[in-house]
């Protein structure tokens, strides 16, 4: 007789390592050109035996940009991450425990712009950048991808507040706790889990950003998705240098990722059970 909760779970099993592994192939096939030469990594058909060689990492760091827009890479995910909370945690608060009739409808709002292509926006933000001399520059940067996650940051964080119990707050407003002690002395050490996790996952949509950091930004204030893009030329791609370029861009965050998933599972699952 079959076991139908054991099948149940090796299907589970099986179908969730299957597309772990589909999702996992492209940064595999990635990791593997980047120690083939040139020639081997656009052979067809594919060269799955070959003599590896490290000659590609050492191409990308004979390049001087390489260490400025990893630390460019940091400063702005840092600095865009720091400015989205200080500006969306008061913003949560206030719609969470200050809510108007026009709330929810500005929460979607929000939202909503995130439907909005970028490319649909570039021109009036490049030339308003331009004229206030925020054009390659990591204060530009820095500005752009604050405001381009801080509508899933109120959204995330809205909801983790939402979650806290009122009587903890109430509590503290009868001991003559004022509204800045209440968010900083009692919300915001209670939503800790939420707010961490916010803050990592706005780490990665900034580290990952591409599109903002290739139209405004040309060497000083590059990052690592700029980088990455300079391994094109009117000749071609060299695709193993590209791979191995991409591979240390993509390594940090991943580490970064695979080292803090505890909290950041943690903290978005925060109150979801009672």
């Amino acid at each position: 007789m079959i076991n139908r909760p054991l099948l149940k779970k090796l299907t589970l099993t099986l179908v969730a390592w299957t597309a772990a592994l589909i999702m996992f192939f492209p940064v595999f096939w990635m990791l593997v050109a980047s120690f083939k030469t040139e020639i081997d990594a656009v052979a067809t058909p594919p060269m799955l035996v070959f003599k590896p060689t490290l000659e590609n990492y050492a191409a990308v760091q004979q390049r001087a940009n390489y260490i400025n827009s990893a630390i460019n890479s940091v400063a702005i995910s840092m600095g865009a991450t720091l400015l989205a909370l200080a500006l969306g945690i008061p913003a949560a608060y206030a719609m969470a425990f200050f809510p108007t009739r026009r709330t929810r409808s500005t929460l979607l709002w929000m939202l909503s712009t995130k439907m909005l292509p970028p490319v649909g926006v570039l021109v009036p933000i490049y030339l308003l950048f331009r004229d206030v001399g925020l054009i390659d520059t990591k204060a530009g940067l820095i500005i752009i991808y604050a405001l381009m996650n801080l509508p899933i940051m109120v959204w995330l964080l809205y909801t983790f507040f939402k979650e806290v119990p009122r009587d903890i707050l109430e509590a503290g407003r009868i001991d003559g706790a004022s509204r800045r002690q209440e968010l900083f002395y009692l919300l915001m050490p209670l939503s800790l889990p939420g707010i961490a996790s916010t803050a990592l996952l706005s780490i990665i949509l900034c580290w990952n950003e591409a599109f903002w950091s290739l139209n405004l930004t040309t060497s000083d204030a590059a990052p690592l998705t700029a980088f990455i893009s300079s391994f094109s030329a009117p000749e071609g791609l060299f695709w193993a240098k590209l791979s191995a370029a991409s591979t240390l861009a993509i390594a940090p965050i991943l580490l970064f990722g695979w080292m803090s998933q505890r909290q950041l599972v943690r903290g978005l699952t925060f109150g979801a059970v009672k």
